[in-house]
């Protein structure tokens, strides 16, 4: 099952609503890129605290994202 962003979801109800103009597409695709920074980073936030929690998910951050969020 994949997850969606609070981006890809705002996004799928606009289309319901709306006929996207090629601006404001683009202005959710940059708010996606943004989101899926930080939650790359937040991945790799979690190193930081190892010494704290033992993580068995050896994944990248990018890794991470694609099997969770992504999805095509």
């Amino acid at each position: 099952m994949v997850n969606k962003t609070a981006i890809q979801w705002l996004y799928e109800q606009y289309r319901k609503e709306a006929i996207p103009t090629d601006a404001i597409t683009e202005l959710f695709r940059e708010a996606e890129r943004m989101e899926k920074e930080q939650i790359k980073d937040a991945w790799n936030t979690r190193s930081k605290i190892d010494g704290v929690i033992t993580f068995t998910d050896n994944r990248t951050a990018e890794e991470y994202y694609n099997e969770t969020f992504k999805s095509e």
